[in-house]
């Protein structure tokens, strides 16, 4: 399966960028500090605006691959 359509079938309920909230949502509800270590340490990459951290789903869906082994890239 190519990447486009992982994309279009995972985490369709989330917009195409999403907060830290809806990040620790996305990776099964760990707390706002460990999602904040992975945007700061740069395993989850992110665009830092204002204040906030925001962050494109097709991020998030690279660091499960890197995670897994498994590459949708």
């Amino acid at each position: 399966m190519k990447e486009t359509e992982y994309y279009k079938m995972l985490f369709k309920e989330y917009p195409d960028v999403v907060d830290v909230r809806q990040l620790c949502q996305m990776l099964g509800g760990i707390g706002v500090k460990t999602a904040y270590r992975l945007l700061k340490s740069g395993k989850i990459k992110s665009l830092c605006i204002g204040k906030g951290y925001k962050i494109p789903k097709i991020f998030v869906l690279e660091y499960l691959a890197s995670t897994s082994g498994k590459s949708y890239a």
